[in-house]
C-alpha cells in the first residue's frame, strides 16, 4: 500500500470511528476557554465550602447561572447570523464525544503528575496516594486541585452540566430540522431535563456541600463522569427520540409530569434542607426545629425519610427524563439503569465513610432512619 492510499485508508477510519479532528478539538477547547474566562470575569456570590481537615475552606465563586444565559444567547445569535448552524453539535455528537473521552485522559493524566509531585502539606492540595497507580489515577491524589485561580473540581461539573444544555438544545433543533417540529415525547424530555438543568445553577451553591465537592478526590472517575458521562449519557433518550416516534397518550403524558414533580421535589427539597442545616443548624425544616442526633446528624424533613433520600428524587427524576421515550427499547432507560447502580454503590461508599467519621453517632442515626434510600425496601 502506497503512503497516499495508506492515509486515505486512515482518514476514512477516523472519520468511521468518530474520532477527532482540529475542529472538533477547537470547539471543546473554545468552550471550555470561553467557560473559565465567564467564570473568572462574571460576577457571582462567593460561597464559603466546607470545613477541611486544615480548618481551612474554599471559597466558590457561583455565577453560572449568569454563564449560561450568557452563553445561551450568544450560541443563538451565532446560529441567527448563519456563523453555524444550531444542529451543529448534534451533527457532530460522535466526533465531539471522542474528542472530549481523548481530552479527559490527558488532562487526567496530567493532574495526577501534577498533583502527586505537590509538596503542600494543605488539606486541599495535600496529595493522597495509595501506591495503586490505576487506583490513584481513577480517583484522584489531590481533593480541590486549581488552575489560574480556578477550581477545577467545582469547573468540570457546570462544564458538563452546561454541555448537556446545548447539546439537547441542538437535538431539539435537530428534530425540527427533520420533523418541522418538537413531538410531544421530545418535549417532554427538553422540558423536564432544561429545567434540571437551570434549577442546578439557579442552587449553584448548594453543590458546595454535595459528596463530589467535599470528599472525593479530583481523577479520572470525576473529569470523565462531568466532562463525557453527564453530557453524552444524559442525553440518550434525546438522541433515541431523533430516530424513533413513540406514541405518548395525553394520560401518559400528565403522568409522566407528576412523576417529574415528585422527583424534583424530593430531590430539591433534601438537597436544600441538607445545605441550610450546614449552613445554619437551627434553620427550620418543614416549620418545625430540626432534629438531630448528636447535632450533627439531621432526622427531620426528608433525612428523617431515609438516609440518602436526595439519591431517591434522583433516581426517580432520571426515569421521568425517559418515560416520554415509551416501553419499546431499553435504550432510553440506560441513563436511569445506571444511574440506580451508580448510586447503590456510592450509597455503600457514603455509609462506610460516616461510618468511619461519626462512629457511635453513625450507629444511634441508622437505628433512627433504617431506610437507606427507598423508604421500607431498602
Amino acid at each position: 500500500m502506497g503512503l497516499a492510499s495508506f492515509w486515505a485508508t486512515a482518514a476514512e477510519a477516523r472519520q468511521f470511528l468518530g474520532s477527532p479532528s482540529r475542529h472538533e478539538v477547537a470547539v471543546l477547547l473554545c468552550y471550555l476557554l470561553i467557560l473559565a474566562l465567564l467564570d473568572r470575569g462574571l460576577p457571582g456570590r462567593i460561597v464559603p465550602g466546607a470545613l477541611l481537615e486544615d480548618k481551612t475552606r474554599i471559597h466558590y465563586k457561583c455565577n453560572g447561572f449568569l454563564s449560561l444565559l450568557l452563553l445561551s444567547v450568544a450560541f443563538t445569535m451565532g446560529a441567527a447570523m448563519r456563523l453555524y448552524s444550531l444542529e451543529v453539535i448534534a451533527e457532530k455528537g460522535v466526533e465531539l464525544f471522542f474528542t472530549t473521552l481523548i481530552f479527559c485522559f490527558l488532562v487526567s493524566l496530567i493532574i495526577y503528575t501534577a498533583g502527586s509531585g505537590s509538596k503542600i502539606k494543605s488539606s486541599s492540595l495535600r496529595p493522597r496516594k495509595t501506591g495503586n497507580f490505576l487506583h490513584d489515577w481513577w480517583f484522584g491524589v489531590q481533593l480541590n486541585p486549581g488552575f489560574l485561580g480556578i477550581d477545577l473540581k467545582f469547573f468540570t461539573i457546570k462544564a458538563g452540566m452546561m454541555g448537556w444544555f446545548f447539546l439537547n438544545l441542538s437535538i431539539g433543533a435537530k428534530q425540527i430540522q427533520i420533523e418541522g417540529s418538537l413531538t410531544l415525547p421530545m418535549i417532554l424530555y427538553q422540558a423536564f431535563s432544561m429545567i434540571y438543568v437551570l434549577d442546578f445553577f439557579w442552587f449553584e451553591e448548594y453543590m458546595t456541600s454535595t459528596w463530589d465537592i467535599i470528599a472525593e478526590n479530583f481523577g479520572l472517575m470525576l473529569i470523565f463522569g462531568d466532562l463525557v458521562w453527564i453530557p453524552f449519557t444524559f442525553s440518550i433518550q434525546g438522541w433515541w427520540l431523533l430516530a424513533h416516534k413513540p406514541v405518548l397518550t395525553k394520560f401518559a403524558a400528565i403522568l409522566n409530569v407528576i412523576i417529574f414533580i415528585l422527583g424534583y421535589a424530593v430531590f430539591r427539597g433534601a438537597n436544600m434542607q441538607k445545605h441550610l442545616f450546614k449552613k445554619d443548624p437551627t434553620s427550620l425544616i418543614w416549620g418545625q426545629p430540626p432534629k438531630t442526633v448528636g447535632e450533627k446528624l439531621l432526622v427531620s424533613g426528608y433525612w428523617g425519610i431515609a438516609r440518602h433520600c436526595n439519591y431517591l428524587g434522583d433516581i426517580i427524576l432520571a426515569f421521568s427524563f425517559s418515560l416520554p421515550c415509551g416501553a419499546s427499547s431499553l435504550v432510553p432507560y440506560f441513563y436511569p439503569l445506571y444511574l440506580f447502580i451508580l448510586l447503590l454503590w456510592r450509597e455503600r461508599r457514603d455509609e462506610a465513610r460516616c461510618k468511619e467519621k461519626y462512629k457511635d453517632l453513625w450507629v444511634e442515626y441508622c437505628k433512627t432512619v433504617p431506610w437507606r434510600i427507598f423508604p421500607y425496601l431498602y
